[in-house]
């Protein structure tokens, strides 16, 4: 004979066990109902992708401390800050890329962000529209950047000059590294200093 408490706890088992059971049944139902649901709500088109447009990269030679401009065909967003991010993160691409002319690791990723402001002192209506680019380089590509007077200033030099060839309405040029003002970039080219983009040609080295 089976005693009475083991027939109820039996009981009581069963009830837990079927109630467990119907409640993860509704909670698979409802997890599937979600899936389908989302599945119909998703977008069917591609999302917006920017369109491929011609930029000119200002790049460094070492071999003759040249800039020499380039033409790349590159999707480029419609902000114009996120603009001259995309295309100085092309630029800093050819550097790290094999082979290069003027080699330096990092990439586009060494470009953590581009501020575009008005240009100070300016005081003509021709003048108004000016804008002062803020280049924001991260500490790791200063960090591994090679050292050296010419070097160090053609990666400057070039990055302004690719700038006024994108956007004519940057006339100056600062830079920051990690969000804060630096001395030099790897020990010797001036982050102190306002860049003019008017004094910075293609073909064009420090010191000629």
């Amino acid at each position: 004979m089976i005693p009475r408490y083991q027939k109820i706890l039996f009981a009581i088992l069963l009830l837990a066990s079927l109630g467990m059971g119907f409640k993860l049944w509704q909670l698979r139902d409802r997890a599937h109902k979600r899936l389908l649901a989302g599945q119909t709500t998703a977008p069917t088109e591609a999302p917006n992708v920017a369109p491929a447009e011609q930029a000119t990269l200002v790049a460094a030679n070492d071999l003759n401390n040249s800039l020499v401009p380039q033409i790349h065909s590159l999707p480029l967003p419609a902000d114009p800050g996120a603009r001259a991010r995309a295309i100085l993160g092309r630029l800093l691409d050819l550097y790290a890329a094999p082979g290069a002319t003027h080699p330096v690791t990092g990439g586009a990723g060494s470009i953590a962000q581009v501020f575009l402001l008005p240009a100070p002192g300016a005081k003509s209506s021709r003048s108004s529209a000016d804008q002062l680019a803020v280049v924001d380089l991260t500490g790791t590509f200063a960090a591994s950047h090679p050292s050296g007077l010419e070097t160090e200033s053609l990666t400057v030099l070039s990055i302004c000059a690719t700038l006024r060839a994108n956007l004519p309405t940057v006339t100056e040029v600062r830079f920051l590294v990690d969000g804060q003002p630096r001395p030099t970039l790897a020990g010797h080219a001036d982050l102190t200093r306002t860049y003019l983009t008017s004094e910075v040609t293609a073909s064009e080295g420090p010191g000629q």
